[in-house]
């Protein structure tokens, strides 16, 4: 049952001396009229309304099957992580960026040097100088083999040298690129030792793991880039649960047991139990969350599935003897120049209670298109029908 507030008192209190009040006038000679309600009906006048705050509306069809409170942590999607290194390693030239800095994609993070940068730009050099040698003794030869001047040896021999050089220069073309040099800007005057190491992806620096004058293998890590943009849940749900969620499901999700709430759905649950009966559940997150990171420890409710049931407001219901009620508005009506308002006190049964609502089982009939129920001030009037007894009118 619901425990008084001090507004509560002042409130019945003033309600009962209106009722004590509500007598006809007349001699004091006269008897006392009074009228008797049903053990069902509460009535109060215009004024009484006002002092209770006597909300109405309706009956809402709600899906309150419960909620699921699970944990997670945050997490980025794989297109949204880049790990930045060397592909053929060197010397640590430059490097100014710290964890936290933002980056664009392209930005050079690093400048590396290398004696085998400048032996790569030398092979590529001189095996396209023969390749342009070698294409023209092909085309001279077949020409020649044409007018039956050569043999075919002689053609097989030119032939294979030209695709032997073309194949080494794509080759090595390849290998411009995969170091970040563009093989079409390089000529003779501009071989450099130093090659810069750009960002992926947009987004801020993770991590550094480099210095200047380091020595980084290809298989070191030099940054780790983290794009926020597509950040998304990784929540951890019992087995039992497995059948409360599926996609497109809505959740509400807390950071760091911060009070702003943030909204995700859910993509993709796991496939598979783990070990210690635990199952994934991801979830996307629309938009961006101010203060939102990689890592951050999450707590998460997750509206379960469910049928729609009826349901109200749970301040509208009230509790008495162990039984639980709601007020319904019955008619209004006017007595001696007064207008009043009754309310019938009908016994219901409650249910699950989620985001404010709890699930309610009517009696038999109850018109749920037209009925109006209390959905503020419903204790006053419970009170008010509890200390009034026979109202004086």
């Amino acid at each position: 049952m619901i425990k008084l507030s001090i507004k509560s008192l002042i409130i019945i209190s003033a309600l009962m001396l209106a009722f004590s009040s509500c007598t006809k006038t007349g001699k004091p000679t006269e008897e006392k009229q009074t009228e008797v309600f049903p053990d069902d009906i509460v009535e109060l006048r215009g004024d009484q309304l006002k002092l209770a705050g006597i909300e109405t509306g309706a009956i809402e069809m709600r899906s309150l099957s419960g909620t699921l409170k699970v944990n997670g942590i945050v997490a980025v999607a794989p297109q949204g992580l880049a790990t930045v290194s060397a592909a053929l390693g060197g010397f640590v030239k430059s490097a100014s960026l710290l964890p936290g800095n933002t980056v664009t994609n392209g930005q050079t993070l690093a400048i590396l040097e290398n004696q085998d940068f400048i032996d790569i730009q030398q092979n590529y050099l001189d095996s396209k100088n023969k390749l342009e040698y070698a294409e023209a003794e092909y085309k001279r030869h077949t020409e020649l083999y044409k007018d039956d001047v050569y043999s075919q040896q002689n053609l097989q021999q030119v032939t294979t040298e030209y695709k032997s050089l073309k194949t080494q220069v794509k080759a090595l073309e390849q290998k411009l690129a995969l170091i970040g040099i563009n093989p079409v800007n390089l000529n003779d005057d501009n071989i450099s030792r130093s090659i810069a190491i750009v960002s992926p992806i947009s987004g801020y620096v993770k991590t550094v793991n480099v210095n200047i004058g380091k020595f980084v293998s290809p298989s070191d890590v030099m940054f780790e880039i983290v794009n926020s943009d597509n950040l998304f849940l990784e929540l951890t749900l019992f087995e039992k649960d497995a059948d409360k969620v599926a996609n497109g499901q809505k959740i509400r999700f807390f950071i760091n047991n911060e009070t702003e709430q943030h909204d995700a759905v859910i993509t993709q649950t796991g496939k598979s139990v783990n070990a210690d009966k635990t199952y994934k559940v991801y979830a996307s997150v629309p938009g961006k969350c101010k203060n939102m990171m990689p890592g951050m420890y999450v707590n998460a409710i997750i509206e379960a599935t469910s049928s729609q049931v009826t349901s109200a407001p749970a301040e509208a219901i009230v509790s008495f003897d162990d039984k639980d009620y709601i007020f319904v508005f019955e008619k209004n009506k006017e007595e001696g120049g007064k207008p009043f308002t009754e309310y019938r006190m009908i016994e219901v049964q409650k249910g699950v209670t989620d985001g404010g609502f709890t699930e309610i089982t009517l009696p038999e009939g109850f018109d749920l298109k037209t009925a109006k129920i209390v959905i503020k001030g419903a204790y006053n009037l419970l009170s008010a029908k509890k200390n009034a007894g026979e109202m004086s009118c």
